[in-house]
């Protein structure tokens, strides 16, 4: 293997002074005054903030964090001139199916670890052997401990092939794939390129009605069936007073980068200020001390953390930018349609929640499509055995 595809094993290792110079900014902050509304609709509420920025400098201990990604097999290697980091875990039990998992914004490969052990060790989470999954956990360019891309191009068609070559690099000849999120938008990208061994992906984010409701109904103002009906008007919610996040950095993330690579508490009000239901999920956990499923306190902390240390919140938001473009030129001519097999989660806590028939109509190799009663935007955080079970059954054909 050259230097040029040499596959170097990686640690965390931050520095006390990174962290300690952490705590003092935080204390160092300049508030708002509070909000002039009852509710969230003028932005991320004062008192969820300031109390997550308390227990940010005052109880929160980042060397555990540290700790539990060593505990995993972590590497990088150079794709298309960029550093990528990948967690790799192999699994014990034989004839384990491959699977490179994407993570999303404002996620990174923290929200991804619950399901690790359920996934790669099944008989050890009320699973079967054969269930098992060899897993890759790649971390997106611009992302936590990957490089920063000095180019423009890191589009999610661009990220597709590099992951491609990843799972060619580490010697599987067969893999399927999964993402949320942006990890959606570079998941379709994988199954329209069709990489040679790529036996199937899986999907719990559909995107393109969050970007374009008319992409997937022949008249938008047609009378529509109630679920359909409710995904529309989920979307028009979202769009009105949920989106702001999207259209900055789709549109100008450099001038936001600004505030999330110099204030640690911009950074997390930035990263709160998602979709409803996460919103709701983060806020309860820090104000009223009652996490949703496994999105704690110290989880969400963690993965804000990771986006501070490393300095990648500019560089993150840049691929919204990136996807936007991408997006812009598929309209102009359409992609190829994804010819391996598709399986499609519906969660009950995401922006909306994507009805059968439009999933259909976006993929037409449909092989698998659940809703499920739990669980929102980020699944595998928040519910990381039901995630594994929806993984297991929409993947349990292609082995």
């Amino acid at each position: 293997m050259s230097s040029e595809t040499e596959i170097r094993p990686f640690r965390v290792g931050m520095s006390d002074e990174a962290v300690a110079d952490l705590r003092r900014r935080i204390a160092a902050s300049r508030w708002p005054s509070r909000e002039l509304a009852a509710d969230r609709s003028q932005g991320v509420q004062l008192a969820t903030v300031q109390e997550l920025a308390r227990y940010w400098a005052a109880d929160y201990d980042w060397r555990r964090c540290e700790a539990k990604l060593n505990a995993l097999p972590q590497f990088t290697t150079e794709i298309d001139g960029l550093d990528i980091h990948f967690i790799h875990v192999k699994s014990e039990h034989a004839d384990a199916l491959p699977l490179i998992m994407t993570h999303g914004w404002p996620g990174s490969v923290i929200e991804l670890l619950e399901a690790v052990g359920p996934l790669t060790d099944p008989t050890a989470h009320d699973g079967r052997a054969e269930d098992a999954f060899d897993l890759v956990l790649p971390s997106l360019p611009g992302y936590g401990f990957s490089g920063e891309p000095a180019e423009a191009g890191w589009d999610p068609g661009r990220i597709a092939r590099a992951w491609a070559e990843l799972m060619h690099r580490l010697g599987y000849t067969r893999y399927v794939a999964q993402g949320g999120d942006v990890g959606s938008s570079v998941t379709d990208a994988m199954g329209r390129q069709a990489a040679e061994g790529l036996l199937g992906i899986h999907i719990n984010l559909l995107l393109p009605p969050l970007l374009n409701v008319a992409t997937v109904l022949a008249d938008p103002s047609a009378e529509l069936p109630e679920q359909e009906r409710a995904a529309v008007d989920a979307i028009a919610t979202f769009n009105a007073s949920g989106s702001g996040y999207f259209l900055e950095q789709a549109t100008r993330p450099q001038t936001i980068g600004y505030a999330l690579l110099d204030s640690p508490v911009a950074l997390a009000a930035w990263m709160l200020d998602h979709d409803t239901d996460s919103y709701y999920k983060i806020s309860r956990a820090f104000l009223d001390k009652q996490p949703a499923g496994q999105l704690t306190r110290d989880r969400i902390v963690d993965n804000i953390t990771l986006y501070w240390l490393t300095g990648t919140g500019a560089s993150a938001a840049r691929e919204y930018w990136e996807t936007g473009r991408a997006v812009a030129a598929a309209a102009a001519q359409a992609p190829p349609e994804v010819s391996v097999p598709v399986g499609f989660t519906t969660f009950p806590g995401e922006i909306y929640r994507a009805p059968r028939t439009w999933v259909e109509k976006v993929y037409p190799h449909l092989s698998y499509f659940n809703e499920v009663d739990k669980g929102g935007h980020f699944a595998a955080w928040e519910e990381p055995e039901l995630f594994t079970a929806e993984i297991r059954a929409a993947f349990r054909s292609l082995r």
